[in-house]
C-alpha cells in the first residue's frame, strides 16, 4: 500500500490432494493451507513468495506460485491449467482507504476487481475441473454490513463478494462444490499499518463479548471447517468470526 492509502497486495490459495476420486482425503491439505493462512495473516507485509513457499513445504504441501494480478485473465488461465483443485480460498486484500468523496473511478475499478470479480474469474477457471466434495471460500470482513471509517470501497467490494458467494453456492451445488465465505472482525496484521485510525480499530476489535482481538488462527480454523466434509450441508453462508462483536446493539 502506498502513502495515498492504496493497497496492492492480493493473495489467493488453492490446493489439490492429487486424488480427485476421494474427497474425504482432503483434510490434510486443507489444514496445511489454513495453517499457512494463519501464519501469513500475522506475518510482516514484506513476506516474500519464496518465504511463503518455504512455509508451505514445511506444512507438507508442494506450492506452485502464480505471480500477477489476481483479477487478470492470465492468472485465471494459469489457475485453470493447474488441474483439479480440492480447495480454492480467495483471500484478496486490497483497496483504497479513503472517504468516499476522495476516491475516483480507478480506485473503484481496482478494488472491486481484485476483491470481488477475481473470485468469479478464478471460479470460472477452476470449478469445471473441481471434484465433488471440493470447496471454495471467499474471505470477507464486517465492513460488508457495517459502516467503517474510510472503508467505503473495500466494504462495498466485500458486500459484492458475499452476494457472489450466495449465487455461486446455488449454481455449483449440483456439482458437489461448496461455496462459502468467512467474515472476520479486526485482526492485527501488517495491513492495519495503512489505516489512519489503526488504534481506534484495534480498540473496537477488542470490544467484543470474548474480550480479545480475533487472531489469524481463528480465521484459519473457520476456513478449515468450511473446507471439511463436516460442512457438507453449509452452502452460501458467511461465517462471522468476531467474538460476538456484531451482535452488540452498541458498537
Amino acid at each position: 500500500m502506498s502513502a495515498s492509502g492504496e493497497q496492492r497486495n492480493v493473495t489467493s490459495f488453492a490446493t489439490s490432494s492429487g486424488d480427485t476420486s476421494r474427497p474425504t482425503g482432503l483434510r490434510a491439505p486443507i489444514v496445511s493451507i489454513a495453517s499457512l493462512f494463519g501464519k501469513c495473516s500475522s506475518a510482516p507485509v514484506s513476506t516474500t513468495p519464496a518465504e511463503t513457499a518455504s512455509e508451505l513445504r514445511a506444512l507438507g504441501a508442494e506450492p506452485i506460485l502464480v505471480r500477477g494480478n489476481v483479477a487478470s485473465t492470465r492468472v485465471a488461465e494459469e489457475v485453470g491449467a493447474l488441474g483439479p483443485l480440492d480447495v480454492l480460498v480467495h483471500a484478496a486484500a486490497t483497496g483504497v482507504i479513503r472517504p468516499a468523496l476522495e476516491t475516483d473511478d480507478k480506485h473503484w475499478d481496482w478494488t472491486l476487481s481484485a476483491n470481488a470479480r477475481a473470485l468469479l474469474s478464478l471460479t470460472r477457471a477452476a470449478a469445471p475441473q473441481m471434484p465433488a466434495g471440493s470447496s471454495i471460500v471467499g474471505i470477507s470482513s464486517l465492513g460488508s454490513v457495517r459502516v467503517l471509517d474510510n472503508y467505503t470501497l473495500v466494504g462495498i467490494s466485500k458486500a459484492a463478494l458475499e452476494a457472489l458467494v450466495r449465487y455461486l453456492a446455488v449454481e455449483l451445488a449440483p456439482r458437489g462444490i461448496r461455496v462459502n465465505a468467512v467474515s472476520a472482525g479486526v485482526v492485527e496484521t501488517g495491513a492495519l499499518e495503512h489505516f489512519p485510525n489503526k488504534e481506534a480499530m484495534l480498540e473496537m476489535g477488542r470490544r467484543n463479548p470474548v474480550g480479545r482481538l480475533v487472531s489469524p488462527e481463528d480465521v484459519a480454523a473457520a476456513v478449515t471447517f468450511l473446507c471439511s466434509p463436516e460442512a457438507d450441508m453449509i452452502r452460501g453462508h458467511t461465517l462471522v468470526v468476531d467474538g460476538g462483536r456484531s451482535l452488540l446493539a452498541s458498537l
